[in-house]
């Protein structure tokens, strides 16, 4: 297990875990229901959540536990992940001669209230441009696992917390919004990657992981790539359809942030 104490860093995050909200004036139930069906139709997740955001912004949270009153390991966990690249942005930032401005994490279980409208354990770990927000279902981890095959582990789960602070990255640097085709979607999620072979290169000389740990990550990367999951899901590969890259493609550009650490080289245009 990597050595996550020894980075001092922490990171705003807000353990949601004990409560079931309502969105938009609706249940969690009729959220994930909306999501599927946008997703059948072929509709991205972030769509599903701006229909979602058009309704009437009622929301409201009912507790249903104490379970995770105050800052239990995974809290503090994602927390120190976090507050790690935090450091690293904030640095890159200002060598630019620009600031970076920090994102939320939000950890939740099945659903939760967003500034998109809503979000889900259905699409897994997601970023929100609209609040500058990372929701995440750690349960999404066993899935990885169980359904997606990766060997799992926290570095593993720190690689996912990495790569979608790369989305915020992205999102203070660029519109996130303008992906006009498979190929522009699948160039965001690529440099995401890359940036989050940035993060663990910033790690790699602290001594936090053990040896052997990066191929966690590098697992991890490739149990999310499109191919991989198409072929588990539906028993065929349809690159026309990829918007995430596949396996290979998502383990190298994660590799190339690590093995370079230079930011320049996490141009997906070159």
């Amino acid at each position: 297990m990597a050595q996550w104490n020894k980075i001092l860093s922490r990171g705003n995050v807000e353990d949601r875990r004990g409560f079931s909200p309502m969105i938009g004036g609706i249940s969690i139930t009729g959220v994930l229901v909306l999501m599927a069906v946008n997703y059948l139709l072929g509709g991205s997740p972030l769509d599903a959540l701006q229909q979602i955001n058009n309704l009437p912004q009622e929301t409201s949270s009912t507790k249903l536990t104490d379970e995770y009153d105050g800052s239990d390991e995974y809290e503090v966990f994602a927390s120190s992940v976090l507050g790690s690249t935090n450091e690293l942005w904030t640095a890159e930032f200002a060598s630019q001669g620009q600031q970076y401005t920090e994102p939320k994490l939000v950890l939740f279980r099945t659903g939760t209230e967003s500034g998109c409208g809503g979000a889900s354990s259905e699409y897994g770990p997601h970023y929100c441009p609209i609040d500058q927000t990372i929701y995440i279902d750690e349960t999404f981890f066993d899935e990885l696992t169980s359904r997606l095959g990766a060997e799992g582990g926290d570095v593993a789960e720190a690689y996912v917390i990495a790569h979608e602070v790369g989305h915020h990255v992205q999102n203070q640097l660029q519109d996130l919004n303008q992906r006009d085709s498979n190929e522009e979607s699948i160039a965001v999620e690529l440099q995401a990657d890359c940036y989050a072979g940035l993060w663990a290169n910033s790690l790699r000389d602290a001594g936090i992981f053990e040896p052997g740990e990066i191929a966690e990550a590098m697992d991890a990367a490739a149990a999310v790539g499109d191919d991989r999951i198409q072929e588990r899901v539906t028993g065929e590969v349809n690159p026309e359809t990829w918007t995430h890259g596949s396996s290979e493609q998502r383990q190298a550009w994660f590799s190339r942030g690590y093995e370079s650490g230079d930011f320049a080289q996490c141009d997906t245009s070159n």
